[in-house]
């Protein structure tokens, strides 16, 4: 029977797990690489692009201008990672993302105009809606089936750790060095990133059948909204990461600073980040039968630090709350990913994956926008409680789907 998933033969019966395929062991090392340098970018441009402006609100043109073209950008750039050899569209992006940093590092350092870092923003968030997609698309075409939870796991603690671990590097460099060294780092792991990927060969594609990109997107708009396990859960996130960023990220601050204080709340985002990385390496090990439903249940968690951030909690009791939903949050993103590409056909997943991306990032910014004038008009802590119940409830509506609740961990309902 010929091979139609994509996977290379010779990458199954993985008994060792997913570091015993050597193609899977390099993409893993240049993953771990790319994903420390990127954690140290955030901190090291806000740095440097305050340095240079002085403007709070410039730093959020450049935020918005690296968002603005992978929202935009995600669904093409799901199906060209469809049509191409995502070990190779991976090692251009990689290529690509490392010279743009390369260049954003070069006008740090050397002070040029911040327009600059704009349009370098623009370009890095273009490849990363190239990237994205073909990330979701290659990792069980590396690992065989049985392995792809641990392969998503050992993903998900290296992308957590490093959010630990790469902010207190960067704010050593910005101290010692400036910031423009720790995004040069940046930049040198995305080429570092892409030589291990030189070492990941997948099998030639099968030449399209499709004529045009038009009729690709319709064919994964079509899985997409034919599939009710996939689509419920995009129209939940897109309120859910929508509540999430607003109330938390920015009212949060700003609540803290009138309770537990900046200290406080740094230690909340540590201990959540701790969370994140417990629940990844704890996944390697648990299976779970019901994937959908265990990992929604987990997910809901997220509501109830909102609440208590709200109601003027004690640092012990939001602490502990944050980082049982980080716990949370570790586990449903490694079972969503696991799950979309065990049951979507590997020829389909990168595009089906995009409308997910794309539907449940698309109102962030409205979210982040919408909160400050809401929070003006009711109070800053109404807003977080309520905004905590509207998470519970909508976190739990797919779970009204059969389709949700029953899938299994191997697909079957």
């Amino acid at each position: 029977m010929a091979n139609t998933s994509g996977t290379d033969p010779g990458l199954r019966d993985q008994v060792d797990g997913p570091l015993s395929a050597r193609p899977f062991r390099w993409f893993f090392i240049g993953r771990v690489v790319s994903v420390l340098g990127s954690s140290m970018t955030p901190v090291a441009l806000a740095f440097a692009v305050l340095e240079a402006t002085s403007s709070p609100a410039y730093l959020g043109f450049v935020l918005a201008a690296a968002m603005l073209p992978e929202i935009v950008f995600v669904i093409i750039g799901g199906s060209v990672a469809d049509r191409w050899r995502r070990d190779v569209l991976l090692r251009i992006t990689n290529v690509g993302a490392g010279l743009s940093q390369a260049c954003v590092a070069f006008c740090v350092l050397t002070k040029q105009d911040p327009l600059f870092l704009i349009i370098l923003a623009l370009v890095n968030g273009t490849l990363q809606a190239f990237i994205s997609p073909a990330m979701q698309g290659i990792v069980p075409q590396l690992v065989d089936s049985a392995n792809i939870q641990k392969a998503n796991s050992m993903l998900s603690a290296s992308r957590n750790a490093a959010r630990i671990l790469g902010p207190s590097a960067a704010g050593v460099l910005v101290a010692v060095a400036g910031g423009g060294w720790a995004i040069a780092l940046d930049a040198a792991s995305f080429l570092i990133a892409a030589a291990c990927l030189t070492r990941v060969v997948l099998p030639a594609k099968a030449k399209s059948t499709s004529a045009n990109l038009l009729r690709d997107l319709r064919e994964g708009w079509t899985y997409f909204s034919s599939t009710p396990w996939i689509w419920s859960i995009t129209l939940a996130f897109m309120f859910l990461n929508a509540i999430q960023m607003g109330v938390w990220q920015v009212l949060g601050p700003s609540i803290a600073s009138t309770t537990i204080g900046a200290t406080g709340w740094g230690l909340v985002a540590s201990v959540k980040a701790a969370g994140l990385v417990i629940a990844s390496l704890a996944m390697i090990k648990i299976a779970v039968r019901r994937p959908l439903l265990i990992g929604l249940i987990a997910m809901s968690a997220t509501a109830i630090p909102l609440v208590l951030l709200g109601t003027g909690s004690n640092l012990i009791l939001l602490a502990t709350a944050t980082f049982v939903s980080g716990l949370g949050s570790a586990l449903f993103g490694i079972v969503w990913d696991t799950v979309r590409q065990r049951n979507i056909p590997n020829t389909m997943i990168s595009r089906v994956t995009s409308y997910d991306d794309f539907g449940s990032y698309v109102a962030i910014p409205v979210g982040q926008l919408a909160v400050v004038p809401i929070a003006s008009a009711t109070g800053m802590p109404q807003v977080a409680i309520l905004g905590g119940i509207a998470y519970f409830v909508i976190a739990l509506l797919p779970l009204t789907l059969h389709s949700v609740r029953s899938l299994t961990a191997t697909g079957a309902s």
